[in-house]
Order: structure tokens, then C-alpha cells, then sequence
């Protein structure tokens, strides 16, 4: 459902950072209707592997790797 919308955000001219922002605010908005706390939705927000693959638009290019933070622990 949220990916039709998003498709629907896009095709109605929105950028994909637009529907990201979008999709951002109504998941904010809905945690705070379920009764969390200013800080707690924002702390919920800022963790990525909180919110469901759905949520969210899918990344403009997936296939960029994670970087390795400690290359030099390999050698």
C-alpha cells in the first residue's frame, strides 16, 4: 500500500527525497497518535531497522555496500 503511494508521490511530480521526507512525517505522526512520547518518536525515527521495509520508499541505489569503518584491523 505505502509503495503505490509513493509511486503515486513521484508520478504527481514529488522528488524521491520528497516521498522519503513524506513518508518520515506520517510515520512520526502516526507514533505520536499511538501516544509516544516527542523524544521517543524521534529516537524511533533516527534507528532505520525500526521501521518496516514498507514504510519507506525503496533506496535510490540499493547496491552501494556498507563501508568497512575498520579496514585496517584486516591486516
Amino acid at each position: 500500500m505505502a509503495r503505490k503511494a509513493t509511486k503515486k508521490l513521484v508520478d504527481e511530480g514529488y522528488s524521491k527525497l520528497d516521498a522519503y521526507t513524506i513518508g518520515l512525517n506520517e510515520y512520526y505522526k502516526s507514533l505520536r497518535r499511538a501516544g509516544f512520547s516527542v523524544e521517543n518518536s524521534l529516537a524511533i525515527i533516527i534507528e532505520k531497522s525500526s521501521f518496516p521495509d514498507w514504510i519507506l520508499p525503496t533506496p535510490i541505489n540499493p547496491n552501494i555496500p556498507d563501508p568497512d569503518w575498520y579496514e585496517d584491523e584486516d591486516e
